[in-house]
């Protein structure tokens, strides 16, 4: 319930609006398109967002490079690359060089990212990327679900940060795992803190559960973006922004 957690605002789904109409358009963003998730992005920040978040994904679905170059011009705050733990998505990285990278499991045929990455069970790989990223002064952080496994394989790796999937508790939130799962999470977040990583949260955290979300020990900072997004069609982007960070900031 700490007043210091931080809010990241993911602006993917304000691509995925754009796309759905401009996918084979030769621009991605004046003239007649729109909407524009740099813009939304920048508004964010006004509102109060403490960081963006983008996941450029292989198949290019929402996020374009372009609009990750144009945030890393334009964005006062921090920039998260949600990316696939892949030689050429380090590559982009590197030139890009964001404030912090999260690697994060991806498959083509998925709606959005369901679970972890799996980090115990791809070691020498990911152990190659993540060296790479932090010598160049990246810091790097891992989407896992709260799973003890997970959280030893992150730490082993040197990562500072973990990413805590919090899919299953949203799932959850209406039937009769919702305690079982919110547990697990407090559970994860204990572990790496005494593993001395730094515990962030995401994914499918709306302005309902956010109340049990930001109960959970340790956290420094949540990714939303789904939701946010949504509420921002209804209220503006501003106005939702502003009451997921008044959410956060209630006792």
């Amino acid at each position: 319930m700490s007043s210091a957690i931080l809010l990241g605002v993911n602006i993917d789904h304000c691509a995925t609006l754009r796309q759905a109409r401009y996918r084979h358009h030769e621009r991605s963003c004046g003239q007649m398109v729109e909407p524009d998730p740099v813009l939304a992005a920048v508004m964010a920040e006004q509102a109060g967002a403490d960081g963006i978040t983008v996941h450029l994904r292989e198949d290019r679905r929402h996020i374009q490079e372009r609009d990750v170059l144009r945030l890393r011009e334009q964005i006062q705050t921090r920039l998260n690359l949600e990316m696939a733990a892949t030689p050429a998505m380090v590559e982009f990285a590197l030139a890009l060089r964001p404030e912090t990278v999260c690697l994060v499991p991806e498959k083509r045929e998925e709606i959005t990212t369901e679970g972890g990455l799996d980090a115990a069970d791809q070691m020498e790989r990911l152990a190659e990327l993540t060296d790479t990223l932090a010598e160049a002064g990246v810091a790097v952080s891992l989407f896992i679900d709260p799973d003890d496994r997970q959280i030893e394989a992150a730490a082993r790796l040197r990562v500072p940060l973990i990413e805590l999937h919090t899919g299953a508790f949203a799932n959850a939130w209406h039937g009769p795992g919702r305690e079982s799962e919110w547990e697990r999470l407090l559970r994860g977040a204990e572990t790496a803190r005494r593993a001395g990583l730094t515990v962030n949260a995401g994914h499918g955290i709306n302005y309902a559960n956010i109340r049990d979300i930001r109960r959970i020990p340790h956290l420094h900072e949540l990714n939303i973006g789904h939701s946010i997004i949504s509420r921002a069609l209804f209220t503006g982007i501003g106005a939702a922004v502003r009451e997921m960070k008044q959410l956060l900031l209630e006792t």
